[in-house]
């Protein structure tokens, strides 16, 4: 039983749990997430398909035996750190007392008849403490017992990242918008209304797209307004929503008439679709060709992709040349006209990121005090006329012990050239 305890609580279940979860984030990033189960069937074929669906793999950070995972993990190390802390104060007090120091038992020791204060200066350590101790003068400092404590911040970051990355991903809401320029658009069902103000579109001297660039309002509930503009690679944050500019295309208004008078008129985006009038026919905007069609005279002219949807049967794509119809009948008239560029938006709403960012602050500390903080003590005792230097180091012991050494040569040979020329 103890030893199962102790394996509960061990540094080894923790590694083979993060490297378990590094893998399911590895799956969760390569597989998309959320499909539907037919989707996985046709991409993966049957076998992998099923094999992902069987294993919750289609929305990972969702599933059973991630959570499960990762609250064991957690609990693991929660249970490392707590039972370590008497023991890390312990350690870190009697490093500091004076008490206990044996000369004998220094890993490193050096006599010298000279004053040893100056070598507590050249190995960079604070001023020491003059005791007096079984009636010998005693000098005693010490630096650097923070270092101690940096595994046990590192593990309290890391404990506080996977806890803000769970949480964050178990609560993160997603939307994707897209609009042109004058649209106020619903985020969802959030209830907050996203107001296009602008799209602007720089292009390399190739012709390519080089930057997206979007101007935006963002409504919450009860009106109240906030803007700013997300490009590609510098989001804006409005409303504790994340908006990321993610790509754009071609938009064009669809307007249809009846006996010559307009009764539908929308702006629909590449892939998005209306249904026309109050008829179970859906039109669907595929796109806007430059120069993409021949006429029958073989004049090549711009050209509107669209298709049909009724009844659960999608209808093959059709041409609209510019200017021309899309459906002419005795009454109504169906056409597209205005193409425009569109922007699409991402939304994402993280509620946990400040915790994971903590976390990751809290583990940069700890590698801190891991690396650059190193506990050791140098104290001195005098014997007559002679002194005993000592020296201890928890990390780097060897070198701080040459640096002692070092610095005790150093200051006894220039003790002695003071005094022959004196």
């Amino acid at each position: 039983m103890k030893k199962i305890l102790r394996f509960l609580k061990s540094m080894k279940l923790a590694i083979l749990l993060l490297l378990v979860l590094a893998a399911a984030c590895v799956v969760g990033s390569v597989i998309p997430q959320r499909q539907a189960a037919d989707w996985y069937l046709e991409t993966y074929g049957l076998r992998s398909g099923a094999l992902i669906l069987g294993t919750w793999s289609d929305d990972v950070f969702h599933s059973t035996w991630f959570l499960v995972l990762t609250v064991l993990l957690l609990c693991d190390l929660l249970w490392c750190n707590l039972s370590r802390i008497p023991g890390l104060v312990r350690r870190t007090a009697a490093f500091g007392t004076p008490d206990r120091l044996d000369v004998r038992a220094a890993p490193a020791r050096f006599e010298t008849a000279a004053d040893p204060e100056p070598v507590f200066r050249r190995l960079s350590m604070p001023k020491p403490k003059r005791l007096v101790r079984d009636g010998k003068e005693l000098l005693f400092s010490v630096r650097g017992r923070a270092g101690f404590w940096g595994a046990w911040v590192t593990h309290l970051g890391i404990f506080l990242l996977i806890i803000g990355f769970a949480l964050g991903q178990a609560t993160k809401r997603e939307f994707t918008v897209s609009g042109v320029p004058g649209q106020t658009l619903p985020v969802g069902d959030t209830g907050w209304l996203l107001q296009i103000d602008d799209f602007d579109v720089e292009f390399t001297e190739s012709g390519a797209p080089k930057q997206f660039s979007s101007a935006l309002t963002m409504l919450d509930p009860d009106g109240k307004a906030e803007r700013g503009t997300a490009s590609v690679n510098h989001p804006a944050t409005l409303g504790g929503f994340k908006i990321y500019q993610n790509s754009t295309g071609t938009a064009a208004r669809v307007t249809v008439t009846r006996n010559g008078e307009l009764v539908q008129d929308e702006i629909l985006c590449a892939g998005d679709y209306c249904y026309v009038l109050d008829t179970p026919m859906a039109l669907i905007f595929e796109g806007y060709l430059r120069q993409g069609l021949e006429r029958d005279d073989g004049v090549r002219t711009d050209a509107y992709a669209w298709s049909t949807w009724y009844d659960g049967v999608s209808g093959e794509t059709r041409y609209q040349p510019e200017g021309e119809a899309a459906i002419q009948t005795e009454t109504v008239t169906v056409r597209f006209s205005e193409p425009q560029s569109f922007t699409l938006l991402v939304l994402k709403q993280e509620r946990f990121g400040g915790l994971a960012l903590l976390g990751g602050l809290v583990t940069l500390l700890g590698l801190v005090l891991s690396f650059y903080f190193q506990p050791k003590r140098v104290w001195a005792e005098r014997s007559g006329e002679t002194w005993t230097v000592c020296g201890a180091c928890s990390k780097g012991g060897s070198l701080f012990c040459d640096r002692l050494r070092e610095a005790v040569k150093s200051e006894a040979e220039r003790e002695e050239t003071e005094h022959a020329e004196g």
